[in-house]
């Protein structure tokens, strides 16, 4: 059954065009000055959050790049006739390579969290095994549904896959929650908390934009629709991307200060989020290790 338009079959007007090319041109620059910001800034976090902040980065360069290939098939995908811009075979290229980029970020946004969440050892490597399955599974099912099978044109197909991909995104929501209350419970009264619970709704919130894009496929016709489609996917990749991987920074830096604090880390640099310093830098050739010193939490302390 071949009943829906895919979005990139759909005949664009002149504005609709320009706010899609300023869309993607806006999303793929953010996404490049996250990159840069997280390459200069790997130094402001201890080794033991650091992961995390590579996450992001990782992130955030490959969507670029996805973003640097949709504006250019964009612009391939789509000729000039008159006051409208018609798609031709290559259009599909123009919104393809969405998937290829979340199916290697979404299991990286698992990874970023768990980097800075309080889950150690096997546990923290269990729930990012499932993480990363699930995560990668809810995107690929995705995209036999809505891109391999008819081209996206298939009503049927895009129930039948939907429902299949909701299922591990299901799984991963539940996963994100455990993750959170776990973390606001285990830091509660530390500024870590609150942003580690607000890196949790924010990716909540935002994920959703995702599943009701994929269901206005199937029933969402015409320029205007697909313009919109366009702009909140978009927004929604700049808001997962950039704004949750600002959010685990910010949350790495204040456990990484509360560690130099705690002796039970060292640092060089002194630690400062808006103005403010949260710590002192410590050289590891200061201190010494006392094995007999142990935290709450089972690590090492130094002693300077």
């Amino acid at each position: 059954m071949s009943d829906a338009l895919a979005p990139w079959n759909s005949t664009l007007t002149l504005a609709e065009h320009s706010i899609i090319v300023y869309a993607l041109s806006v999303a793929g620059l953010a996404l490049f000055a996250f990159f840069v910001k997280s390459l200069v800034s790997t130094n402001e976090v201890s080794g033991r959050y650091r992961a995390g902040v590579y996450a992001g980065m990782t992130i955030t360069g490959i969507a670029f790049l996805s973003y640097v290939l949709l504006v250019v098939e964009f612009a391939l995908g789509y000729e000039r006739r008159g006051d409208s811009w018609v798609p031709n075979a290559n259009a599909i290229l123009s919104w393809a390579p969405r998937y290829f980029d979340w199916t290697v970020t979404v299991p990286l946004l698992v990874i970023e969290l768990l980097a800075v969440a309080t889950l150690a050892g096997a546990a923290a490597r269990r729930l990012r095994a499932v993480g990363i399955a699930a995560a990668f599974l809810m995107i690929s099912t995705g995209f036999i549904g809505g891109v391999a099978v008819d081209s996206g044109t298939n009503t049927g197909a895009l129930w039948l896959w939907g429902v299949i991909s909701g299922v591990f995104m299901v799984i991963l929501y539940v996963l994100v929650i455990y993750v959170v209350v776990k973390g606001g419970r285990d830091l509660a009264g530390t500024p870590a908390a609150a942003t580690l619970r607000n890196a949790g709704i924010l990716l909540i919130v935002t994920w959703l934009a995702y599943p009701i894009i994929f269901g206005l496929q199937g029933w969402g016709h015409g320029g205007a629709v697909i313009t919109w489609m366009q702009v909140v996917l978009s927004a929604a990749d700049i808001v997962a991307k950039v704004g949750f991987g600002s959010l685990i920074h910010k949350i790495a830096k204040l456990r990484s200060a509360e560690d130099v604090r705690a002796g039970v880390d060292t640092l060089p640099e002194a630690l400062w989020i808006s103005s403010e310093k949260l710590s002192d830098g410590v050289l590891p050739g200061t201190v010494t290790v006392d094995d007999t010193a142990l935290s709450g939490r089972g690590e090492r302390r130094v002693r300077r």
